[in-house]
């Protein structure tokens, strides 16, 4: 039987993370990046799973499907997003996207 990840979109999404805030939220967009807020600190990997679990969440997807791929220990990220496309991701981070 065909393993289904071989035939999943992979999607990079940039985004800009603002680690130790008050609150968790997708705040909305940053020019083409994707402004995230955690509250967990920028230490250890804390910060980048927090997003990473997040945007899953927001997306309705496992959290193994989310990984940041470029930027570990900076503000500004790449996201890696497998079985969604960019049009269905924009989608659905449409319906989630509150303040400004």
């Amino acid at each position: 039987m065909a393993d289904l990840r071989d035939s999943s979109p992979v999607t990079r999404l940039a985004v800009k993370v603002v680690p130790g805030a008050s609150s968790s939220a997708i705040v909305g967009w940053l020019g083409d990046s994707l402004r995230v807020c955690v509250s967990a600190a920028p230490e250890h990997g804390k910060a980048n799973a927090a997003v990473e679990k997040l945007v899953a969440q927001a997306l309705a997807l496992p959290a193994s499907t989310v990984r940041v791929s470029r930027g570990q220990t900076s503000a500004r990220k790449v996201l890696e997003i497998t079985g969604l496309s960019k049009p269905d991701i924009m989608s659905r981070l449409g319906d989630t996207l509150y303040g400004e």
